[in-house]
């Protein structure tokens, strides 16, 4: 019994781990609450990064729905690669974090705003917490990127 708790344990701890992490800030020394700082490199767009700042509680079983995400533009952004995503008003899912045992999770989605020529990025939470599910957007505009006005002519 007492080998089944510490490896649960440290399955548990393990988990929590990651290595897109690259920053941990302590909420104090009475809490058990700390705010992670993660990167995520987006997986068909290369030339764009964000960084995604939420609340991890090390003893609970959920974590606290709060989050913050910037990204930019740190590559190149290619025709190509626009031409590959998803398209569709509510875009398509890049990353997604468990945040609770109670199937509470955060995730990312790009979206492309044609009009504007700006890659969206939505970071959510999928579980309504006091009357409000969490969210955080940041934009990238493909000003100035070989994508910007040749991926939105008519000709493609």
């Amino acid at each position: 019994m007492l080998k089944s708790v510490l490896i649960g344990g440290l399955v548990l701890f393990l988990t929590g781990c990651s290595g897109d992490e690259v920053g941990d800030v302590s909420l104090g020394m009475l809490t058990t609450k700390d705010i992670k700082l993660n990167v995520l490199v987006d997986p068909k767009i290369p030339g764009v990064t964000c960084h995604v700042a939420s609340i991890e509680a090390d003893l609970d079983f959920s974590d606290p729905s709060d989050s913050s995400i910037a990204c930019r533009q740190t590559g190149i952004i290619s025709p190509d690669m626009i031409a590959s995503i998803d398209r569709s008003k509510d875009g398509e899912v890049v990353f997604r974090k468990s945040k609770s045992v109670f199937f509470k999770t955060m995730k990312i989605r790009r979206i492309l705003d044609p009009e504007s020529q700006t890659l969206m990025y939505l970071s959510y939470s999928t579980k309504e917490i006091n009357g409000s599910y969490k969210h955080s957007l940041s934009t990238v505009p493909l000003w100035g990127t070989s994508a910007y006005q040749k991926v939105f002519s008519p000709t493609n």
